[in-house]
């Protein structure tokens, strides 16, 4: 505990302890309206979120480091020294908040925007010199700072900078730009960043002191200003109009977290969940470079009129080399409900006993349309009743199961999860939602009768979220059927938005429990079979996000199990296993994502010796290309003389495209489990009959 919390001493006359250190507390200042707000918002927290939230000193240090992660959480502009001195605040954010006393907290932003407006005048003073950068010897740059301790002095810091400026200069320099292409591309983006670091407001300041705040109790909870406010989320204005795709910050870059089933990103098939966007350009003109611009920033730069196009610069998620990037384009678009309603195919699999088919549902999204529901339309559309339509219509191809692919299903209406539930069991609970006072809703479909009661698999991975949980938990609790995939995101919260005297509050207000009373929060639905996925989890779910509410239980309600899955999942797996083993696919998926995952471990700096990084990015790129010729050979297709990422690209030699890509394998393979469980549970019936 710091000497100042024994004291008592209040937020102003600490402020005055760090006039006295020589701390200018120059603008920008908090307005009375952000005041106010503070204290609305630690009372929200304190009262109002799902979470028991105690604001005292010990969430006041977690609240202050966070508070330096958000300005500096490369630690590349404050020095130790700096740190030291606002160290007096690190108990004092409860204070601060419920006094409205917000004044040390913009002089530590302050001192942050001091030494970032240095930083970038010294990087462009080093332009004006001329770069003159030998790529040899044995130099590093650490790819991430976020546990590092704090430098000693300017002087390391200049080491640091010199390193990065280096470090971004060969990167242009492999990706075969001159000197003076080089030096103008960097000239841009840092005066870019002075430049927006100039035109901070207050507001700006208040909303990153707010997302510390709230991101200490749980990433989903948020303070949005009037100007967020005005269309609820960012991230969700662009993927709804836009190029369909959710971005997060993450670190100095932007990355992917999921794109909208339907939308223009997973049309064009360019992007994939944990790629980083390093540059934005229109369809004419240059292309910005978009490295540690903030990410509000670099949404309203995707933004743009229907039918207009955006190119993006985008380094692929398997990347550890932020030179391996890759311009892709998309059509901006708004997706329509049409886009995202579900439809059913017919997939015919050999075995030694015949022909066998089998219908697959494929539900990107849990939708209704709620104006042609509120008007008391009889016709209107929804997730539920377009499956209702499709199972009809595969039964009377005469299917002997149905797969329900859920796969980068992100959610939806929770309604909608409830009553599809319904379509698949004679009525009963489906999903318990607990509030913050511990008091517990129950859902359920009270509808007698099922619209379909055969085998049934259903096929989930690391995107398939919230009502997509609530489903498949609620399948596999019931023992209707199989899940099978890769275990989902773990998004088991509810958050409600609420009206501030300044801007609005998203909070945490409540949590998803399955039937069984196990939470869908954080650990997410583990699959009865598991795939072998290249989303990694550490990179993409919950459990990757910081401070994401634990799992935990609450009471299990009573209902009727329909089957008995568990019986004959030893049985299920070993067939599994022996098909996956040979299979091309599936071994590819396998030997990639442990790649991806031990290279991602190795790589923890980049060597800044030309011929040294170009080998090392040479030697990855050899291994991708040995992976990928070792599945083409095996499926009977021409071997790559390169390693390149063809994704969106069209098959230009003429020739058609493989009848069975690496993601239509584990549709088949959630088939054939289909297959044989119901072979299994047949067997099972028929030796125990009376």
């Amino acid at each position: 505990m710091s000497p100042l919390a024994h004291t008592g001493r209040s937020m102003a006359v600490l402020a005055g302890l760090l006039l006295t250190a020589g701390v200018a507390l120059a603008q920008p200042e908090p307005t009375d309206a952000q005041r106010q707000v503070a204290t609305e918002v630690a009372e929200s927290l304190r009262y109002g979120h799902y979470a028991d939230v105690s604001l005292d000193d010990n969430w006041s240090r977690q609240a202050f480091e966070r508070y330096l992660d958000v300005l500096d959480g490369q630690r590349a502009f404050l020095t130790e020294q700096d740190v030291a001195e606002f160290l007096p605040l690190e108990e004092q954010i409860d204070d601060a908040l419920l006094d409205g006393e917000l004044s040390p907290f913009f002089a530590l932003y302050q001192r942050y925007h001091e030494r970032a407006e240095a930083r970038f005048e010294w990087l462009l003073a080093r332009l004006d010199e001329g770069l003159d950068f030998t790529y040899d010897g044995q130099q590093r740059l650490e790819v991430d700072r976020e546990d590092a301790p704090w430098a000693e002095s300017t002087q390391a810091l200049d080491e640091l900078w010199t390193r990065r400026l280096k470090n971004a200069a060969l990167t242009l320099a492999i990706s075969d730009q001159d000197d003076e292409q080089i030096e103008t591309n960097l000239r841009q983006r840092y005066e870019g960043q002075l430049n927006r670091l100039r035109q901070t407001k207050p507001e700006d300041v208040f909303g990153l002191l707010m997302a510390a705040v709230t991101s200490t109790i749980d990433p989903h909870s948020e303070y949005l200003s009037p100007r967020q406010g005005e269309s609820f989320d960012i991230q969700m204005r662009l993927s709804l109009e836009g190029i369909g795709a959710l971005l997060q910050a993450d670190g100095e870059y932007v990355k992917v977290s999921s794109l909208v089933p339907g939308g223009p990103a997973e049309r064009a098939g360019v992007l994939e969940p944990a790629d980083r966007i390093v540059g934005v350009g229109q369809e004419e003109g240059e292309m910005v470079n978009v490295v540690g611009m903030r990410l509000d920033e670099v949404v309203e730069l995707i933004r743009g009129p229907k039918g207009s196009v955006v190119r993006l610069d985008v380094v692929p998620a398997q990347a550890v080399d932020m030179t391996r990037s890759k311009e892709v384009q998309i059509t901006r678009d708004t997706v329509k409900l049409e886009d995202q309603a579900a439809q059913s195919e017919v997939i015919e699999l050999e075995r030694d006993d015949g022909t066998h088919r089998v219908g697959v549902i494929t539900v990107p999204t849990f939708y209704v349309d709620f104006d042609a529901w509120q008007a008391g339309e009889e016709d209107y559309r929804s997730t539920t009743r377009d499956v209702a339509k499709e199972i009809e219509s595969l039964q009377e191809q005469g299917i002997e199961g149905i797969v329900l692919d859920l796969r980068n299903n992100g959610g939806g209406a929770l309604q909608e999860a409830n009553s599809l539930i319904g379509l698949f069991i004679d009525r009963g609970p489906t999903v318990q939602v607990r509030d913050a006072r511990g008091r517990i809703s129950l859902y359920g479909d009270t509808e007698t009768g099922a619209a379909y009661d055969g085998p049934l698999v259903v096929l989930v991975n690391r995107l398939s979220a919230s009502a997509s949980e609530i489903f498949a938990g609620a399948i596999q609790d019931y023992g209707r059927g199989l899940v099978v995939g890769t275990p989902t995101f773990g998004k088991g919260t509810v958050q409600t938005l609420n009206e501030l005297s300044h801007g609005e509050i998203k909070l945490t207000r409540a949590k998803f429990y399955r039937i069984s009373g196990e939470s869908t929060q954080h650990r997410g639905v583990e699959p009865d079979i598991i795939f072998p996925s290249l989303i990694d989890p550490e990179l993409i779910g919950e459990s990757s996000l910081d401070n994401a509410l634990d799992w935990d239980t609450v009471r299990s309600v009573q209902y009727r199990e329909y089957g008995e899955p568990w019986r004959f999942l030893e049985s299920l797996r070993d067939r599994h296993r022996q098909r996956t083993e040979a299979h091309p696919n599936f071994r590819y998926l396998e030997q990639q994502a442990e790649l991806n995952r031990r290279m991602r471990e190795e790589t923890t700096s980049l060597s800044l010796n030309r011929e040294l990084r170009q080998e090392e990015a040479e030697a990855q790129e050899a291994e991708q290309l040995a992976l990928e010729n070792q599945r083409r050979e095996a499926l009977g297709l021409e071997p790559l003389e390169e390693w390149i990422d063809a994704r969106g690209e069209e098959d230009e030699s003429g020739e058609e495209q493989e009848e069975e890509p690496v993601e239509q394998v584990q549709v088949q393979e959630a088939a054939q489990i289909l297959l044989d469980y119901a072979q299994l549970e047949s067997n099972f019936r028929f030796a125990h009959r009376d």
